[in-house]
């Protein structure tokens, strides 16, 4: 089991809090961001017949939808249960349940692809590695983790986000090539690797990291 951080619960109750404007606010939208887009298509081409998809931090589903909308076996995760509420609101027909990443234990093998879209910058730095080697331990030969995240160094306390409301979280930073690394290390190959800018005046640069687990698929 992936060691558990010790904030969890302050952060699963910040993101209850800003959930609803979250959505309000249609962050995540898709529709501006037509290289994410594409990365999800391409995602979504080379997987989509090894096995299910498991979107982790999936938040109110933007992403899990636009996945199945592809033709992707996706079900959804998240740490928030009222994020949760909005996806299965928002998109009716998938599945969504309420977890931690660091609670997941796929089966050997059992995924076609794991997605963190955005969603994995709350872990600290000790617990990422294990929740990386956790998700490529689920692949099938083939599979593909795609990661998102926000580039820098350091860590970043945030106090309010999303209209102001007050929260409690960290906003851990990577470099691409540190990423590179935890991604080889937990037993993943690379395949693409996306840097963006911000995409508002005043965050960070973002990167999207697509690895997968080396071997033939038997899909």
């Amino acid at each position: 089991m992936t060691s558990q951080p010790p904030d969890l619960d302050v952060v699963r109750a910040s993101y209850d809090r800003v959930a609803d404007n979250y959505v309000a606010m249609g962050m995540g939208d898709l529709g501006p961001t037509p290289w994410l887009r594409a990365a999800l298509t391409a995602f979504a081409e080379q997987v989509r017949d090894l096995g299910p998809v498991l979107d982790v931090g999936c938040g109110p589903g933007t992403v899990t939808g636009f996945l199945s909308g592809l033709g992707v076996d996706v079900s959804g995760v998240d740490l928030s249960p009222r994020m949760v509420s909005n996806a299965r609101r928002l998109h009716p027909g998938l599945r969504f349940a309420v977890a931690s990443a660091t609670e997941l234990e796929p089966a050997e093998a059992s995924l076609g692809g794991v997605l963190g879209w955005w969603s994995l910058f709350n872990l600290p730095r000790d617990v990422l590695p294990g929740v990386l080697v956790s998700f490529a331990r689920g692949l099938v030969p083939g599979g593909q983790l795609l990661l998102g995240t926000h580039v820098g160094d350091g860590d970043v306390p945030r106090t309010e986000a999303y209209g102001d409301v007050p929260v409690s979280w960290t906003t851990y930073l990577w470099r691409p090539e540190q990423l590179t690394v935890l991604l080889g290390d937990a037993g993943l190959e690379p395949v693409a690797e996306l840097r963006l800018p911000p995409p508002l005046p005043g965050l960070r640069d973002q990167v999207l990291l697509a690895a997968r687990r080396p071997g033939l698929s038997t899909g």
